[in-house]
């Protein structure tokens, strides 16, 4: 008869560890911080897709690409809906061998603006270990400036960089 409560209390305590995260903060600008890399904070995988429903996407035998493509649009009941989940998609991998502050910041430029640089963070108060940190240039942003050209993402500690990785064509 004890089992139960304390088994209950153990799901829910999981399951709320298991809470998606909040969207990320959009930055009005993007400052400039020093330079610090440290091996105690690395990237270690990037995963990133492009979902645009209006436009014909060739097709692919790739089971990867096509459930991005389905997961993307799950749950749109209508055009508007689908239209509104256009965009890109990323997901990074790190790790912090040591307990800190970090900010994770994807810095980025659009199509339709240029060298302008916009930027998106998440905060992780006295984090350590693996983590996973999702972003998304999607919805009004996507559909009024067009995809991301260039991106970069930061690992912030104390206003250093402390870890970075960017696309081939970041300048």
């Amino acid at each position: 008869m004890i089992r139960f409560p304390v088994l209950l209390c153990a799901v829910l305590a999981i399951a709320g560890c298991a809470a998606p995260e909040g969207p990320a903060v959009k930055l009005e600008k993007a400052n400039v911080l020093p330079l610090a890399l440290d091996d105690a904070f690395q990237f270690r995988k990037i995963q990133q897709s492009n979902v645009d429903n209006t436009k014909v996407q060739q097709p692919t035998v790739s089971e990867a690409a096509i459930f991005e493509r389905q997961r993307a649009s799950w749950g749109a009941v209508d055009g508007i809906e689908a239209a509104a989940r256009n965009g890109n998609y990323y997901n990074f991998f790190w790790r912090s061998k040591e307990p800190a502050d970090v900010t994770v910041r994807l810095e980025y430029r659009q199509a339709g603006l240029a060298n302008h640089v916009l930027a998106q963070e998440r905060y992780y108060p006295q984090t350590r270990g693996s983590h996973k940190s999702e972003f998304q240039v999607a919805g009004d942003d996507y559909l009024e400036n067009g995809r991301v050209t260039a991106w970069r993402v930061l690992l912030i500690v104390d206003g250093s960089i402390v870890g970075m990785r960017q696309s081939f064509v970041w300048r």
